[in-house]
């Protein structure tokens, strides 16, 4: 799978592209990030991206120029045909496991990082395919939904972990929360781990982690439980 990222501050994405299992999927080829700096398609001698809204009030909004001319540029020099432009804004789509999975199946995603009070509305309706939103709290900007996408979806591009299934294990895959885990020692500090995961009977294991799967979502997250639709909803700026 293929991410560019549009981003005035390429800077941010050192170290989460650096480590752990992004970095080994990137170092077998499963997953290529390359990284656009938004000020090389600025026209401004002082290489400016974004300006005074129109209308007034505070902030700074990112100009529609410099962001056209990356997308066109990132869609001629790295052309695909299973490929979808996204805005990070707090306007877009709630992010969750189901969307990730619908995302996978795209070849390549052009991520635009939002900053600064917003980005010109021009960008949103006429040159992305869909936003997305993270949640709903104030980010300085959309760099770390980008890395919050591009973490996510690595996580499920087959060979990405080692074990294919492993992805299909994790909370909210389906629609709940995941079992308890344990590791070594048996006991610590009087605090043992249930005797089931000790029996070496599989089956009893399995029903038992099922069991605690449904306790913990309805006790965590109920609202799992129910129908979710898919629909647009408020956030604060990333």
């Amino acid at each position: 799978m293929n991410f560019d990222v549009i981003t005035a501050f390429p800077g941010m994405f050192d170290g989460p592209l650096t480590e752990s299992i992004v970095k080994r999927a990137r170092e077998r080829g499963l997953v290529q990030v390359r990284l656009h700096d938004l000020r090389h398609y600025s026209t401004d001698k002082h290489r400016r991206v974004d300006d005074v809204p129109y209308g007034g009030g505070g902030g700074m909004v990112l100009k529609p120029e410099p962001l056209f001319a990356a997308v066109d540029d990132v869609q001629m020099r790295y052309p695909s045909a299973a490929s979808r432009t996204i805005l990070l804004c707090p306007q877009g789509t709630p992010y969750n496991q189901q969307e990730a999975k619908r995302l996978l199946a795209c070849e390549r995603l052009i991520l635009i990082c939002g900053h600064y009070e917003g980005v010109d509305e021009r960008v949103g309706q006429h040159l992305v395919d869909e936003s997305i939103s993270i949640g709903d709290y104030v980010l300085t900007g959309g760099e770390i939904p980008a890395m919050v996408l591009i973490d996510s979806l690595t996580r499920l591009v087959p060979g990405a972990l080692g074990d294919d299934e492993a992805p299909s294990r994790d909370s909210f895959y389906t629609t709940g929360l995941d079992h308890p885990h344990y590791t070594r020692p048996a006991e610590f500090r009087g605090l043992k781990v249930p005797d089931v995961l000790l029996s070496g009977h599989h089956e009893q294991i399995e029903a038992w982690r099922r069991d605690q799967a449904a306790s913990a979502t309805t006790r965590k997250r109920p609202d799992l439980l129910k129908p979710r639709a898919r629909g647009r909803a408020e956030a604060g700026d990333h």
